[in-house]
């Protein structure tokens, strides 16, 4: 057997241990907007072999509109009460991956049920990092603001301590996404089969 081949059948034994650890419960990615979730959150399904969900797309079919058209038309409070619920319904879905929008995480009853249902990874990005890769979208209502970078620094400010008690974090940086996606697998297997978080290794 060659190297190359020993090492896919590691990976691949370690990533069926820990969808078998996971014992039916999500992946619930967490942090701020622009940092990986779904990019990251897509391919690390991949590599476990499971459903990779998106709750802001799932608000936005359930409610028929965009997230920011949602905001415009009935205000924040309207969306996280929508956001809860939707949260709420997906986290009933069995094991997947799940990327949750950045202020999800804010309200105690979501961060609850998460805890009790499925296990929180939240992907750190540094505001300059997220500023790059969400400037040229339109589509982040909290950043239609005269200084994006001083709102972005605010909501890091403000939703830190809360992502910090997520069971697991990741530091998510200009790297190519495999690496990240290797750190996420390599934590995930630690926190659930108590293995080696190094092994093996992802170069």
């Amino acid at each position: 057997m060659s190297d190359t081949v020993a090492r896919q059948d590691a990976h691949a034994h370690r990533e069926a241990e820990i969808v078998s650890a996971l014992g039916g419960r999500p992946v619930v990615l967490v942090g701020m907007m622009g940092s990986g979730k779904s990019t990251i959150g897509r391919r690390l399904a991949g590599r476990l072999h499971l459903p990779f969900l998106d709750a802001d797309h799932e608000i936005e079919a359930a409610a028929g509109m965009s997230i920011a058209d949602i905001f415009s038309t009935h205000g924040e409070p309207y969306f996280r009460d929508g956001e809860a619920r939707v949260i709420a319904r997906l986290l009933d879905s069995g094991s997947c991956v799940l990327a949750t929008g950045g202020g999800a995480f804010m309200r105690e009853d979501t961060r609850q049920r998460i805890a009790a249902r499925g296990v929180s990874l939240w992907l750190k990005a540094d505001g300059d990092v997220i500023l790059k890769r969400v400037k040229r979208r339109a589509d982040r209502p909290l950043l239609q603001t005269a200084d994006p970078a001083a709102t972005i620094d605010r909501l890091i400010a403000e939703r830190s301590p809360m992502y910090a008690l997520a069971d697991l974090a990741i530091s998510s940086r200009d790297v190519p996404h495999e690496k990240i996606v290797d750190e996420c697998v390599d934590a995930l297997h630690a926190r659930l089969t108590g293995g080696d978080p190094q092994f093996p290794a992802s170069e």
